[in-house]
C-alpha cells in the first residue's frame, strides 16, 4: 500500500479505531478508553506547570520511520506551544520532544506499542518514547535515539519516580498512575 492510499483510507475511518501504517502494513489501534484519557489528562497536569513554553497535544498524527514512509496516531506529543499551527493532518516528527503511548487492552499492543513504535519513533529522531503500559503496571522511558533504536530504556513499577532525560527534563511522581490504572 502506498502512503498516499493510506492517508485518502484514514479520513474515511469510522469512530470504532484508529489506522496506522508502520513498516508497510495496515494496523487498527483501539480508540481511548476514559481510563486511557483520564492518565494523558494526569500527565499534561503534571509536565505543563514545569514546562509552560511546551504543550502535551493529545492523539497526534505523525510522519514516522525512516524516511517518513510510515503513519502513527501517537496518544500524545510534547512539542513547543503553537509548533503544529498550519501543519496538515500528518505533522513531521522534528518538533516532537516526547511521544507518549498508553497501551490499549487489545491484541496488537505488544507488537505495535512495545515493538514497532519505539522503532519508528527512534528512526524518526524523537528523543524520548514514553510507554505507560496498563498491562504491566509501569513506565518505560525509550531515550537517545542512535542509529534507529532507542540506546537507553528504563523500566519502572508505578509509583516509583520518573525522569523523563533532556530534552524534556523532569521528574513525575507516578503513584498517581496506581489509582489510574484498574
Amino acid at each position: 500500500m502506498r502512503v498516499s492510499d493510506f492517508e485518502e483510507l484514514a479520513q474515511h475511518q469510522g469512530e470504532a479505531a484508529r489506522l496506522e501504517f508502520l513498516y508497510g502494513k495496515l494496523g487498527v489501534k483501539a480508540v481511548p478508553d476514559g481510563d486511557h484519557r483520564e492518565i494523558v489528562r494526569w500527565l499534561a497536569r503534571r509536565i505543563l506547570p514545569l514546562r509552560d513554553e511546551l504543550w502535551l497535544y493529545p492523539e497526534v498524527d505523525m510522519k514516522v520511520e525512516s524516511y517518513r514512509k510510515g503513519r502513527a496516531r501517537a496518544d500524545a506529543v510534547l512539542a513547543p506551544d503553537g509548533v503544529y499551527q498550519g501543519q496538515g493532518d500528518w505533522v513531521d516528527p522534528e518538533s516532537a520532544l516526547m511521544v507518549v503511548e498508553v497501551t490499549s487492552y487489545d491484541s496488537d499492543t505488544t507488537r505495535r506499542d512495545r515493538i514497532e513504535k519505539p522503532k519508528a519513533y527512534a528512526e524518526a529522531g524523537i528523543p524520548v518514547y514514553l510507554l505507560i503500559d496498563r498491562d504491566t503496571c509501569e513506565t518505560v522511558v525509550y531515550s537517545r535515539p542512535y542509529n534507529g533504536v532507542y540506546s537507553m530504556t528504563v523500566r519502572l513499577p508505578f509509583g516509583e519516580p520518573l525522569e523523563l532525560p533532556s530534552p524534556v527534563g523532569i521528574t513525575l511522581d507516578t503513584q498517581p498512575l496506581k489509582d489510574l490504572v484498574r
